[in-house]
């Protein structure tokens, strides 16, 4: 059996297949001990079965996670206490970073205070050359001196990162071996980031080291709970198979829970690198290419861009800190249904990025006290009577409508408060598309907006509109859209080198990129079939790092074809300028190794006969772009492909609510996704993309 599950700031998400059929279930999340939410959704997965008979093999089970623990972990500052262990004059790295500042013309900003203070920083007498070469060798008395000092501090965690490493690490082998034969956690910036920049490979193997003990506690107490969960007590003798635990990483695959144990940086994006690879699926099977995705759950916003292909970056900063592992290029804004409204000291209306969360939750939820992006959407009418989750959590929009008449300030009414608080929520969101669109050389007019999360469907519209979009995607199940992602994502692990070296011409181009790559690509076959992935499984995708000789920053290109004119067109499409008469020089070479599992796909859902007409039960009373007015109410579950309608409508379903504002029309395609089309743009879906 195969279970996805994604843990965010509100509901934990389940996504799994019975009798062929994808299901979907929704638990409240628990912020101190989310591994309890996963095993209250597991244990309800295996109740919807239905009789024990799927049972009675004693089968395991794959359990795919992606989760916010290292994110959560590296934004509130509560990882574990680090020891770093550098090469002797470099001890204070992590202070000085990069000169660019985050603020150019305040002169009081602070700067945040590093993951390892001063005195948990050591330096070790060694030196090795920029070549590799030995100026002071470490000797076996350093070695023991080093772990004295870690004895004395008594970290959680060691974190050890020499210069120049990354072309020769064997000092940092000698005394990562000593180190953890003393019994401590150690991450080795050779085996995390064997790149240079020494102040990211750095701060990388430091997150590193701060997440490893958090994450390993919550992996080993998810896999305890999830056993117990899924066999309803120890796991039978007879069971052949145990439970398994699988994480997301933040480049859009899997690897195994030991394997994030020890290398929980790469984890960090790990929610959110879900919602992207599904989204990309739902966009492959509308036959759209060019796409932008938005994921709008209960705490914050992502939003990434997809052309032909998902985009990875290793320039990212989580939480402010630098980490130069790849991940999918994704940017999150705090905003989302729980995002919290309030006035500032000049009275402005502002949202965000405080979230509600799951407790107390929205003041509709019957808990929060504060004003909320989804308390906004109840006392506007969009969700109707029933409430979410099939009608299965129940909203007081009344005790929402009675706590925002008494915060609404200057605003005349409680809807005119509500209709504010969604218009600041939206600019918020507008701004963060642009900013992976426009401000990187994308124009969003010709992109589709693939919309999910619980609260996505409710913006969409109104985003596409502002951006002028060719239209919003609501693909199937768009409230957990990130946990089927994670469903049918493959196992990746990234290799990567270091080489500076010119750009081979192009008669020895193939020859000399052979040599370079033989080592990356040896060490990923023989992982990836250390998993279990016979060679006819496994795929191997090459990618060059270049750029102009004597610039700061590398562009990422495929490493086939002509890959100088690959890098030429991403130049101009970045910085809006090429120059082919100019040195180019190869800074990295990286492996991505996929091995590829079995895919879930999704089915062509009934079509609609003939000249037969859709069925609209009942309308809603609601307000939509400051007007009352009557919405027809939908059932997403009784749509059938080929139906189509127009706004003003609600569609309703499990796992999120979509609004279609008047002048759109909506139509469904034969795997139930829906199409939103706006005005004077019906077709260009197809055409363009």
């Amino acid at each position: 059996m195969r279970i996805a599950i994604d843990t965010g700031g509100t509901f934990t998400d389940c996504v799994f297949v019975r009798n062929g059929k994808l299901q979907i279930l929704k638990v409240p999340s628990q912020r101190t001990t989310p591994e309890e939410a996963i095993a209250a959704a597991v244990r309800q997965a295996r109740k919807q079965f239905g009789s024990t008979q799927v049972f009675s093999d004693d089968r395991g089970l794959d359990l795919v996670c992606g989760t916010t623990v290292g994110t959560n972990a590296l934004l509130e500052r509560r990882g574990g206490r680090v020891v770093l262990i550098t090469t002797a004059g470099f001890e204070d790295v992590l202070e000085i970073g990069r000169q660019a500042r985050t603020k150019l013309y305040d002169f009081f900003v602070d700067k945040s205070e590093p993951l390892v203070p001063a005195p948990d920083r050591i330096g070790a007498k060694e030196r090795l050359a920029w070549d590799g070469s030995t100026i002071q060798k470490l000797t076996q008395q350093e070695v023991g001196r080093m772990v004295r000092m870690v004895g004395q501090a008594k970290p959680e965690a060691v974190a050890i990162c020499f210069l120049f490493s990354f072309r020769n690490p064997r000092h940092e082998k000698r005394l990562a071996k000593a180190i953890r034969n003393a019994g401590y956690l150690t991450s080795v910036s050779h085996e995390i980031l064997p790149e240079f920049r020494e102040f990211e490979r750095t701060s990388t193997t430091v997150v590193n080291a701060y997440l490893t003990p958090l994450m390993s506690g919550y992996l080993r107490g998810t896999q305890n709970r999830v056993s117990a969960a899924w066999y309803s007590g120890p796991r039978p003798k007879t069971a052949t198979t145990p439970v398994r635990v699988y994480v997301m990483q933040s480049n859009g695959g899997i690897i195994s829970a030991e394997k994030a144990a020890q290398q929980p940086v790469t984890t960090i994006l790990s929610g959110p690198a879900g919602g992207v690879t599904g989204a990309a699926y739902a966009a492959e099977l509308a036959r759209l290419n060019k796409v932008i995705s938005f994921d709008m759950g209960g705490t914050s916003t992502d939003v990434a861009l997809s052309s032909g292909g998902l985009r990875t970056t290793s320039e990212s900063t989580a939480a402010g800190i630098p980490v130069a592992v790849p991940m999918l290029e994704i940017h999150t804004v705090g905003a989302g249904g729980g995002s919290i409204a309030r006035f500032d000291r000049g009275g402005a209306l502002r949202v965000g990025p405080e979230s509600a969360g799951a407790e107390p939750g929205p003041i509709c939820y019957g808990r929060g006290e504060k004003p909320t992006v989804t308390d906004a959407h109840a006392v506007l009418g969009h969700f109707g009577v029933t409430g979410l989750l099939g009608g299965s959590f129940a909203l007081d929009a009344a005790r929402a409508r009675h706590i925002m008449e008494e915060a609404r300030g200057a605003f005349r009414t409680v809807e005119e408060f509500a209709e504010g608080i969604l218009a600041v929520a939206d600019a918020v969101m507008e701004k963060a598309i642009r900013v992976i669109s426009v401000e990187r050389g994308h124009d969003p007019r010709d992109y589709t907006l693939v919309a999910f999360g619980g609260a996505g469907g409710l913006h969409a519209c109104a985003l596409a509109s502002a951006l002028d979009m060719r239209g919003v995607l609501l693909p199937i199940f768009p409230g957990g859209l990130s946990a089927l992602g994670i469903l049918r994502a493959d196992v990746v692990r990234e290799f990567s080198r270091t080489v500076l070296l010119p750009m081979p011409d192009r008669k020895r181009n193939s020859s000399e990129l052979r040599r370079l790559f033989g080592p990356l690509e040896i060490d990923a076959n023989r992982t990836l079939r250390q998993e279990g992935f016979l060679s006819s499984k496994i795929g191997i995708e090459r990618r060059l790092d270049v750029r102009y000789a004597g610039q700061a920053y590398e562009l990422s290109v495929p490493a086939s074809g002509d890959f100088l004119a690959a890098f030429h067109r991403a130049h101009q499409l970045r910085y809006g300028y090429h120059d082919i008469r100019r040195a180019v020089e190869l800074v990295n070479l990286r492996v991505r190794a996929t091995g590829v599992t079995e895919k879930l796909r999704a089915e062509k859902i009934p079509r609609a006969p003939t000249g037969s007409k859709m069925h609209v039960s009942e309308s809603l009373d609601c307000v939509l772009n400051g007007k009352r007015q009557a919405a027809s109410l939908i059932a997403r579950a009784e749509l059938r492909g080929g139906d189509s309608f127009s706004g003003p409508a609600v569609i309703s379903e499990y796992s999120a609510t979509t609004l279609v504002p008047a002048g759109w029309r909506a139509k469904v395609d034969a795997y139930g996704q829906i199409l939103l089309t706006p005005a004077g743009k019906t077709g260009r879906h197809e055409r363009n993309n």
